[in-house]
């Protein structure tokens, strides 16, 4: 466990100061041959990465493999705001982060395999300090979430079908400080934790070229002291206020996927298709996240020493917009909607993806992998903010007498070497 812990430091520390929400705050996938092809991989083997995806897959590897590689992650988020009358935008410096994944797989008999990975699976943030104080609307706010996970993992595999599950134990980091609204600072520095899960998943071959996968990431549980609650406090809604968000939880979410690989000659066709439940995980859900439907889908062509793949991938955005709701005030509606807007902009939706791979040895290959999602602007209502700002009555300005829009566009490098004993 200290060694996961020592990893995990490292690993993180070369996260550090990323935005790399996707599909929420995870990424759209792992390894190279996963992001190549859209995210998928429930279904579709791509060797020792499978580890997370569907250990189940991990059933039809040959020998041992090994792959190390990561992600360079260069994503490009801006805010513009004229709440409380000051008009301003600037742009994140959290633009750049390097993202690490190692993994391998060896079989042990004719029914069983085991694997291991740990991967840099999630994260979000936003760097707005050292903007000008012309820009102090932007509240000068840093918030940097990140997670990675050591997952191993044993598959069972007979006939057409197999089974798998992993262990999966996450180390997380979050840091959130800003100025407040009243000039004050606010934060606590970083907060750790440690959490364990499970990932179950099944695969079964309908013929020889068509598989079918089904695999269910458990809820994982994480606590980051003295985080949550004062962010929340600095805009009341913490327990010293509004006691809308009352607890340092922040669980990462259950998904459930469900995913199909058909092969044709030298093509295969992948298509996945996940629910992320937000909803239900402490913290997400009280600021107001919603179950997140994703659809991925891929090709790839092989031939004699290489292959290329692309894809496509689709999620819808998690960040809810609160109505007016009955027993909330319109401040707290837009104080929560502002939070998530300014804070953990997870509002792209659509991923173009492409890659490739070449034998460099006899044994050995060269992956890589490009991922880009398009830019997304997404504006929310900010006069009641406004108004107990500047006249200390959130209903002096109309709900929409100002606005806060973030734009936010992504762009990813995956470079992975995978070997095979």
């Amino acid at each position: 466990m200290k060694f996961t812990r020592v990893f995990a430091c490292l690993a993180l520390a070369g996260m550090s100061g990323s935005a790399f929400a996707t599909n929420g705050d995870n990424l759209i996938g792992l390894g190279a041959q996963s992001r190549a092809l859209g995210g998928t991989g429930t279904a579709a083997f791509f060797g020792s990465e499978n580890s997370l995806s569907n250990p189940a897959l991990l059933g039809k590897m040959q020998g041992s493999e090994f792959a190390i590689g990561g992600t360079i992650f260069m994503p490009d988020v801006k805010a513009t705001t004229d709440v409380a009358g000051m008009m301003g935008s600037a742009t994140s410096d959290a633009d750049l982060s390097i993202i690490p994944e190692v993994s391998m797989a060896h079989r042990i008999n004719d029914n069983l395999t085991f694997g291991l990975g740990m991967y840099g699976t999630a994260g979000m943030g936003v760097d707005y300090r050292g903007t000008s104080m012309d820009n102090a609307l932007l509240f000068q706010g840093y918030t940097n979430l990140q997670l990675m996970k050591f997952v191993p993992s044993l598959a069972y595999n007979s006939g057409p079908f197999g089974l798998g599950a992993a262990a999966v134990i996450q180390y997380g980091a979050l840091d959130i400080n800003y100025i407040g609204p009243l000039g004050n600072s606010v934060g606590d520095g970083t907060a750790t934790d440690l959490g364990f899960g499970v990932n179950l998943g099944a695969y079964y071959d309908i013929t020889k070229q068509l598989t079918v996968g089904l695999t269910y990431q458990s809820e994982i549980s994480m606590n980051y002291d003295n985080q949550l609650t004062i962010a929340a406090d600095g805009f009341g809604l913490g327990p010293n206020g509004m006691g809308i968000i009352a607890s340092n939880d922040l669980a990462q979410p259950a998904e459930i996927k469900a995913g199909i690989a058909y092969t044709t000659g030298p093509w295969m066709f992948t298509g996945d298709y996940k629910r992320i439940m937000w909803s239900d995980a402490d913290g997400y859900k009280s600021f107001n996240w919603d179950d997140q439907d994703v659809f991925a889908l891929g090709a790839k062509y092989s031939a004699n020493g290489w292959w290329v793949g692309f894809g496509y991938n689709h999620g819808e955005d998690p960040l809810s917009v609160l109505p007016n709701a009955a027993g909330m005030t319109g401040y707290a509606n837009q104080a929560i909607n502002m939070f998530n807007n300014h804070f953990f902009p997870a509002v792209v939706e659509d991923h173009l993806t492409l890659g490739g791979g070449i034998a460099i040895g006899k044994n050995t290959m060269l992956e890589g992998a490009l991922v880009y999602a398009d830019e997304v602007s997404k504006t929310i209502d900010t006069g009641s903010i406004s108004g107990l700002l500047g006249a200390g009555n959130p209903d002096a300005l109309p709900a929409n007498a100002t606005t806060h829009t973030v734009d936010h566009s992504q762009l990813g490098i995956t470079v992975s070497v995978r070997m095979n004993f």
